[in-house]
């Protein structure tokens, strides 16, 4: 794993928006998959600044989101299509029909999460990945105790999932319960990992991530066990490592 050290949310969010321009710029039918929360917001700010200022087009890239919740349609304020739109899709020249998430509507959930796996399949797998990392270890919403060579599934989401995610909705009983996932198998398989973190919060997280052993207890430990993984993390996010 290459361990890029910041400053800053700022510096971190700049790192990570450069390797994807790169990224885009070297292959311009890439396929992206992309995260949503707190974290990566600071990195489509930088893509969305970078726009037009330089020579990247979105215009032959496909993206594929990790997740989405279930009960959510894609207008819905607080669903990731939603989240996906106002923070990059709809400032860049991507075409709407190459950006993609599970539908958390469907009538058939199972059948859904086999469409979903199917349509990353059918792409070639994802390029590169851009990961978060939840402060119980979730990556996508993959809860500790989800298999390794899970596929895109239903995960009933933790309280303390939910609480951090209540920031984004007007209660906490108005957060959904569960959520279609990538699987960790799934995000895995992405040739290339581009993993985020900053701020104190994430700090026992990084810890276990680095020095931890892999286990379906921690799921994002089984990162270390993948050839090309950039993590991205501040100093406070890396206060209680060596680094």
């Amino acid at each position: 794993m290459d361990i890029i050290k910041v400053t800053s949310y700022e510096e971190m969010s700049a790192e990570a928006a450069k390797i994807i321009i790169d990224r885009v710029k070297e292959t311009p039918s890439i396929t992206l998959g992309l995260a949503t929360g707190g974290t990566p917001i600071g990195t489509y700010k930088k893509l969305v600044e970078d726009y037009g200022k330089s020579a990247a087009t979105y215009q032959h890239v496909s993206t594929v989101n990790l997740d989405e919740y279930i009960g959510l349609s894609g207008d819905h304020p607080q669903s990731y299509r939603m989240y996906m739109e106002n923070h990059l899709f709809k400032h860049i020249d991507i075409p709407a029909h190459q950006t993609y998430l599970p539908d958390g509507t469907a009538e058939n959930l199972m059948k859904e999460c086999q469409r979903y796996d199917q349509l990353i399949e059918n792409m070639g797998g994802v390029d590169l990945q851009l990961l978060g990392i939840g402060q119980n270890g979730h990556i996508g919403f993959n809860e500790p105790g989800t298999p390794f060579n899970s596929r895109t599934h239903i995960i009933d989401l933790m309280e303390s999932t939910r609480k951090a995610n209540s920031r984004y909705f007007p209660t906490l009983e108005s957060v959904p319960e569960q959520a279609i996932t990538m699987g960790i198998q799934s995000i895995f398989e992405s040739k290339e990992i581009l993993l985020l973190a900053s701020g104190q919060k994430k700090a026992e997280a990084i810890y276990k991530l680095l020095e931890g052993k892999i286990s379906e207890d921690f799921p994002a430990s089984i990162l270390r066990n993948h050839l090309n993984v950039t993590l991205i993390a501040d100093a406070a996010a890396l206060s209680h490592t060596d680094l």
